[in-house]
């Protein structure tokens, strides 16, 4: 079951990814409050925020190295937050610091490299471990959970609803075809690094 649950989460972290903007605050991208806009007379009814596109970059090994020697201490730092915590310079600061340490400029600089990583590792198809495209990997994972008949009921019915949604996302292709053979070469690692707090 943990290997059925990575991919779920790897497709709903890159859902989650692409919804939030990394280049901000450690988590003012998670807590943007919409000030209510001024009435108007005919005001169109309103839309939900666009998920703002990642920054796509040429990876490195060395970023990837840097990325996996970061988790633990991240996590760290981040595991205690609540979910809807407001933005904390101190909080900035820390994860500022821990990105440091492992050769980051700064913790925007770690997330973006993370983002970037997740864009290739959500469209590895786990069992082969090719690239196949988001999509693909979705649809896959939707057809292996409505064919499991050891999952309780209400818990397919959210997993199932989670990757419908996620599909509906527009998924960028990558850019930096390189990528791709590089984050497969760290496949395993990357996988257990960022997909252990899903499971």
């Amino acid at each position: 079951m943990r290997d059925f649950v990575r991919p779920i989460a790897a497709a709903l972290c890159l859902a989650a990814a692409l919804s939030v903007a990394s280049t901000g605050g450690a988590f003012a991208q998670a807590k943007q409050q919409m000030a209510p806009a001024p009435k108007q007379q005919a005001a169109p009814p309103p839309q939900a925020e666009q998920p703002q596109p990642i920054k796509q970059m040429v990876l490195t090994d060395k970023q990837i190295e840097g990325v996996l020697a970061a988790q633990k201490d991240m996590d760290a730092v981040t595991d205690n937050i609540p979910d809807n915590a407001p933005p904390d310079p101190k909080l900035d600061a820390k994860l500022d610091d821990v990105a440091k340490k492992y050769g980051f400029a700064n913790y925007p600089d770690y997330s973006a490299v993370v983002d970037n990583i997740t864009l290739v590792l959500s469209g590895i198809d786990p069992a082969t471990k090719k690239y196949v495209g988001t999509e693909t990997v979705i649809k896959a994972q939707i057809a292996q959970l409505t064919a499991d008949k050891k999952m309780p009921a209400k818990d397919k019915k959210e997993a199932l609803a989670d990757l419908n949604e996620a599909l509906k996302q527009p998924q960028p292709a990558v850019e930096n075809k390189g990528n791709i053979d590089l984050v497969i070469k760290y496949y395993d690692k990357l996988s257990d690094a960022l997909g252990d707090d899903q499971n």
